[in-house]
């Protein structure tokens, strides 16, 4: 296929913050009797819209989560978040070498997504080109973001690949007809690969698979 346009993820595809919310997220829960290994969140979590992940963590230790839950996780990554943010190696020189239109399509809110960007030194690259599902109401694994991306970016499906590091990621662009590279982490490669994903391991690599 000719690949017109590339749809990114944000957490673990353009910045690495996985392991900053994912590490926040379980510090918060074990003081509520949850317990899960770091390893075992990246499947769970990750892609995720973050209700989703409450209810999990509800459901788990069988009780309520306190209504301050959500705004104290939000407050404490956002903090981390400013100052702990990197883009993922590789990815400026792989972006600065696209000839062809880009975008970034996450489940986060829009602030979020751009308070990582800028944080990491991305967000320049992305101006009006950053798609929620907090603006659509779709989050993963349902496909509504991605379609939504390339609705918005002018082009069809057929001529978009999806970028993605998530379970729920992958499902949702499979869902929605698009062609899934899958960057692989050490934790998700299997998860990815079954989705029907084709993995990458660094952006070095899917330079070269793309011919770009």
């Amino acid at each position: 296929m000719e690949v017109k346009c590339i749809i990114f993820d944000c957490d673990g595809v353009l910045v690495d913050t996985e392991k900053i919310g994912n590490g926040i997220l379980l510090e918060m829960a074990s003081e509520h009797g949850f317990e899960m290994a770091i390893e075992d969140a990246y499947h769970h979590f990750n892609g995720r819209n973050l209700k989703d992940c409450f209810r999990h963590i509800e459901e788990t230790i069988d009780q309520k989560l306190p209504e301050t839950f959500e705004a104290e996780y939000r407050q404490r990554s956002f903090n981390a978040f400013r100052t702990e943010v990197k883009p993922m190696e590789g990815v400026v020189a792989f972006i600065e070498k696209l000839k062809i239109p880009y975008c970034v399509a996450s489940s986060g809110p829009v602030e979020k997504i751009r308070l990582n960007l800028e944080v990491a030194g991305l967000l320049n690259k992305f101006e009006n080109k950053i798609f929620s599902s907090y603006q659509i109401n779709s989050w993963k694994p349902d496909p509504g973001i991605f379609l939504h991306a390339a609705k918005e970016m002018g082009f069809e499906v057929k001529d978009c690949i999806v970028l993605e590091d998530s379970k729920a990621g992958v499902k949702a662009g499979i869902q929605g007809g698009f062609k899934v590279y899958g960057f692989a982490n050490g934790f998700n490669n299997e998860d990815l690969e079954k989705e029907g994903a084709v993995l990458f391991h660094n952006y070095e690599e899917l330079s070269k698979m793309l011919a770009i």
